[in-house]
């Protein structure tokens, strides 16, 4: 058996969608597991729409999730001397024709057959005309008319559609420009590709294809169209779902590892496993296990993959990574010894970078958001009592020279025995002042990173913080 090759390839008219991050995973992964190759080609021959920016934001996307691929990426705008030469093969061996019909006459053409009760398409008026190149012609491919073009899909199995409901498609512009489909073929052709891999709105483009492949004489390569992902409301994956660019996730604060395991998962399994390390995966990847149903995102899903991921990390890991997050939340210094100390006790809590850095945030500014729920139920006891409490607390800690977990400790409950208090009528006001939160890591471990200065300062200034 040859070489197994696949590919990705997106058009930079937009941000790579999660749809089509995971068909790049099924290809990559696909590709490794057989001792293979994964190319890119970037689908940039749409000059109004492609876009510079998206293309880098591709590259950009598929670095940050880990998707290595072979070689440099391949730009379709860059191939249409190739695209053209299989055009004028084509003609060369009659398996294409110039046409002369204006878009106006084949509309006219398909609003007959509609009216007729016949398959919308052109005709065939110039099929044997025997045309030469002019002004204003494009180049049509002389598809059969009898017959049926067939594949077997690896994912939806025997697919066969009748060569009447086909049309003499485009395959050359009047711009000399040369279409999608006729690009798509020469591209994968000329790149090797064994295996394509894509969503299943590509099917009706794929006879299409074949019948270009067939006219070339060149072999069809394989081909697996895997089905949508949908919104948790199971309908079309769109923005009210949320985020749905790969950059977006980032953003927010997922692993790339967390993301490619959620997405690889989309439609695929192996057995009952739900963690997959890259290395797992290709070892065990294979098309066969692809569904045929459509997947149903889950945010759950992935907020639980990527807690695990988060839980897996390195402290130099995540000391690398969370300081943007912190910044973002508008801390400026970061001191990175203070984070690392800081960080196996957030690591088992938070579910994202973002949320480890909102619920650290209160560690690198005085200025810190506060829940605003247990902060209503606090406020609702008495402020001189609670000022009390804590103006008292503030000079016991004041005098604690050794300020670790320890003595922190004791003395807050020799206070609160002298009191008679229970550890949430004293607790919940110390950590709101501190914190703002109304959870998080333990109290006094809290107090010793945060350091006595702080603690002091938070515990007298507990009013400007708390009552706004």
């Amino acid at each position: 058996m040859s070489q197994i090759v696949t590919r990705f390839a997106p058009s930079p008219t937009g941000h790579l969608h999660i749809g089509g991050a995971r068909t790049a995973i099924f290809s990559w992964a696909y590709a490794r597991k057989n001792g293979g190759k994964f190319v890119l080609r970037v689908e940039d021959t749409d000059q109004t729409r492609s876009d510079a920016s998206m293309t880098q934001g591709i590259l950009d996307s598929m670095t940050w999730l880990g998707l290595d691929y072979d070689g440099e990426a391949v730009y379709q705008s860059q191939r249409f001397d190739a695209h053209n030469a299989a055009v004028d093969k084509l003609l060369e061996t009659g398996h294409a024709y110039y046409c002369t019909c204006s878009p106006d006459e084949v509309e006219a053409m398909r609003e007959k057959a509609r009216a007729e009760g016949r398959k919308p398409k052109y005709d065939g008026c110039c099929r044997e005309k025997g045309l030469g190149p002019c002004e204003g012609a494009v180049v049509r491919l002389k598809a059969p008319l009898v017959g049926t073009t067939v594949f077997e899909d690896l994912v939806k199995g025997h697919i066969a559609v009748d060569n009447a409901e086909l049309d003499d498609m485009i395959l050359r512009r009047s711009d000399g420009t040369p279409t999608y489909n006729l690009a798509v073929v020469v591209d994968d052709h000329d790149m090797g590709i064994t295996h394509v891999i894509r969503g299943d709105d590509h099917v009706n483009n794929t006879p299409k294809q074949v019948l270009i492949y067939q006219a070339l004489g060149w072999d069809v390569p394989k081909f697996a169209h895997v089905p949508m992902i949908l919104g948790p409301d199971k309908k079309k994956l769109s923005k009210r779902h949320g985020a749905t660019s790969v950059m977006e996730y980032q953003k927010d604060g997922y692993l790339p590892e967390a993301l490619v395991n959620y997405l690889v998962r989309l439609g695929w399994s192996y057995g009952d496993q739900e963690i997959f390390t890259k290395d797992e995966l290709f070892e065990v990847f294979d098309i066969a296990n692809l569904g045929s149903s459509p997947s149903v995102l889950s945010p759950e899903k992935l907020n639980w993959l990527n807690q695990h991921y988060i839980k897996e990390s390195s402290v130099e890991r995540l000391v690398g990574l969370l300081p943007e997050f912190l910044e973002e939340a508008g801390a400026s210094a970061i001191d990175t010894d203070l984070l690392a100390k800081l960080i196996p006790e957030l690591q088992a809590r938070a579910i994202t970078l973002k949320d480890m850095a909102d619920k650290a945030l209160f560690f690198f500014v005085d200025d810190f958001p506060v829940d605003e729920k247990p902060t209503k139920k606090l406020l609702k006891q008495d402020h001189d009592v609670i000022d009390e409490r804590l103006r008292d607390l503030a000079e016991i800690f004041e005098e604690i020279d050794d300020f670790t977990k320890e003595p922190l400790e004791g003395a807050f409950h020799r206070y609160m025995d002298k009191h008679s208090l229970k550890f949430k009528d004293l607790g919940a006001p110390v950590r709101l002042s501190l914190s703002g939160q109304g959870g998080g890591i333990g109290l006094f471990e809290m107090m010793e990173l945060l350091g006595k200065d702080k603690v002091v300062a938070r515990l007298r200034g507990w009013k400007a913080t708390l009552v706004k």
